[in-house]
């Protein structure tokens, strides 16, 4: 008996020994979703802001955490505060960090926290410059398909997850999608460096993101960071088939145990793919050569979590994806609309030669609507050169509402330069664009719809049904 209430003390002492938490920039997309999932947990959660919009605004209103003024005030900090989380827009001579500083408040950045609250979980962390959301995807689905206990953190939500966070007291296990990106302005580490996984993967390095990283060395260095940070005697799942990756790996010194993983075998029948497995073939509903690659390293994290590849085959087979990438929005008997999410020209480049490999007999239509705040970088630009290649017929959707029409004009002529004006159709007008598509005579084709921004004004749901009603 005594036994018992002793392994009960210890419990509740758990978790930093932390019961008050006080976060700040709690309107942020990544922080009003760890309010609400430590609120669930039984903490008593505050938070201030500068400035909340939707979805944030509503989210926390109906979780009664909506704070009641708008704003920094150096008041809300008290004593009694067990926990700051300071987001990534914080800047040093915040008021309210000031002021925790001066109390000698316990002060982490999200990602700081997260290992904090998890460092006695197993740590899986999924990082890349490319595939990490559909890996974390995969790997959460096996996990819920044989209902194990789970937490997440997430870029973005997947699967049926309507949010991207669960933080539990009941949960032995974290999967974490790394992110390569900075901290905040306080904390000048990287996200995926403070998680110091058990379990790590690695699925590719592409340098893309010159803004935030100068140089391709400087890119790499996140990911040295990255494979020092996992835990002694961890594991490292990585990409074989990718040279970065496999520089990195070669210059590291970690005491850990490397998996490699390469593109799981496949084949097309009949418009739909199929795995090559022991035994035969294993149809799937997601298709492209990249998401090959991710199964294969979707499979080597579910080894490491004790799942058998027959275990993970049988859960794969109800595997749809995640949403918004490479979606099928609709079809009928002569077009297939298809929608993707791509932050990069690796991923358009990725998406665009997986229709065109699944449907080789059709003719493909391209739609990429990306938006604009007036300046568009043209080293940016030029990295979609060759981009859309495999298309047949190609749009730019150039959003620049709220622009100079000198801007505008400036940036339409410089991309009809890069990608050659007898080569693509740009437009910045949308009801232009979309009299365009209604136009078309979709017959024996595809539709592929992409968005580089995440709020798309094309509204491709509305879109997709318009041109299949005219189509039908």
């Amino acid at each position: 008996m005594y036994e018992i209430l002793f392994l009960l003390v210890l419990l509740s002492r758990n978790k930093m020994d932390m019961k008050r938490i006080h976060l700040l920039a709690i309107g942020g997309a990544t922080l009003h979703n760890i309010a609400i999932t430590l609120q669930n947990d039984g903490f008593i959660v505050t938070g201030s802001d500068d400035e909340i919009y939707e979805p944030s605004y509503t989210d926390l209103k109906n979780n009664n955490l909506l704070p009641k003024n708008i704003g920094w005030n150096e008041e809300n900090i008290t004593r009694d505060i067990d926990v700051v989380i300071a987001g990534g827009k914080i800047l040093p001579d915040n008021p309210e960090l000031l002021k925790a500083q001066e109390l000698g408040i316990k002060i982490y950045s999200y990602s700081k926290f997260i290992y904090e609250f998890s460092k006695d979980k197993q740590r899986v962390v999924i990082a890349g410059s490319y595939g990490k959301n559909m890996i974390a995807s995969i790997v959460m689905h096996v996990l819920s398909y044989y209902e194990y206990d789970y937490d997440y953190f997430l870029c973005s939500a997947v699967n049926d997850q309507e949010s991207t966070i669960r933080l539990s007291k009941s949960s032995n296990l974290l999967i974490v999608e790394g992110d390569e990106h900075i901290s905040s302005p306080i904390d000048d580490r990287s996200k995926f460096e403070h998680y110091k996984p058990c379990v790590a993967l690695l699925s590719g390095i592409a340098w893309e993101d010159v803004q935030a990283f100068p140089t391709l060395d400087a890119y790499k260095e996140q990911f040295k960071r990255y494979v020092g940070s996992i835990n002694e005697n961890g594991r490292l799942i990585y990409s074989e088939e990718d040279e970065l990756v496999c520089d990195v790996i070669s210059q590291s010194g970690a005491n850990i145990k490397l998996i490699p993983y390469k593109t799981h075998p496949y084949e097309l029948f009949n418009n739909h793919t199929f795995l090559k497995i022991s035994g035969g073939r294993l149809p799937i509903y997601i298709f492209g050569e990249h998401n090959m690659k991710n199964i294969a390293g979707a499979l080597k994290v579910c080894q490491q979590l004790k799942i058998s590849e027959e275990k993970f085959y049988q859960a794969l087979k109800f595997f749809k994806g995640p949403m918004k990438q490479l979606q099928l929005m609709g079809k009928n008997a002569s077009v297939n609309i298809y929608r993707d999410y791509v932050y990069s020209p690796l991923k358009m480049n990725a998406t665009i030669k997986a229709i065109r490999e699944l449907y080789p007999l059709r003719e493909l239509v391209v739609c990429l609507e990306v938006g604009s705040d007036g300046e568009v970088p043209e080293n940016f630009w030029k990295q979609y050169d060759d981009s859309m290649r495999l298309a047949d017929e190609k749009f730019v959707f150039l959003n620049m509402q709220g622009t100079e029409k000198k801007e505008a004009s400036a940036a339409e002529k410089m991309i009809q330069t890069i990608f050659g004006t007898s080569k693509i159709k740009i437009f910045t007008n949308l009801d232009d664009i979309k009299s365009e598509l209604y136009s078309i005579t979709w017959q024996n084709k595809n539709l592929l719809l992409l968005c580089a921004d995440k709020e798309e004004k094309l509204e491709f749901g509305n879109l997709s049904k318009k041109i299949l009603n005219l189509n039908d």
